[in-house]
């Protein structure tokens, strides 16, 4: 697996990977309704991908495996913002191989205690993955329950 910076050619497929996850992992969030899905998935378009894959202030990652993207990641400062993985890939190791990723390159900007926003589905993986959960202040973000979460990187 090779973990990369995404390229404005990849918006397609990063969108691909993002809507199918949601639809195909994240039903305890959505629970199937397809208003939420489509609340949920209504940014995650090629066009809006693209431009954030060339905003300067975020950093949008890509996991390939044999060519093909199966994960996806973005950070932006002490935030993590996306970690989505291919139904497919799902328990191969991408999503803990990009978390582990996106750690370690916001410990080389000097980041201490980073930040994200687990959904219910997620939680558990956060969790083992050292992460914790920051109270009873979950929002609604699109739909799906938000979880507050911390690390310390150092």
């Amino acid at each position: 697996m090779r973990i990369r910076r995404a390229e404005p050619c990849d918006a397609e497929a990063v969108s691909d990977v993002l809507i199918a996850s949601i639809i195909g992992l994240c039903g305890a969030d959505h629970g199937g309704i397809p208003a939420n899905i489509k609340r949920w998935t209504a940014n995650k378009a090629p066009g809006t991908v693209e431009e954030w894959i060339k905003d300067p202030a975020s950093t949008l990652l890509v996991a390939e495996e044999d060519g093909e993207i199966v994960c996806v990641g973005a950070f932006r400062g002490a935030e993590i913002l996306l970690n989505y993985v291919r139904p497919a890939a799902r328990f191969s190791g991408a999503s803990k191989a990009m978390l582990a990723h996106m750690e370690r390159e916001m410990r080389k900007q000097g980041i201490v205690e980073a930040r994200l926003t687990s959904t219910a589905t997620a939680h558990r993986f956060y969790r083992s993955a050292g992460w914790t959960y920051e109270g009873e202040q979950a929002k609604a973000i699109d739909g799906p329950q938000a979880l507050p979460m911390s690390k310390r990187l150092s």
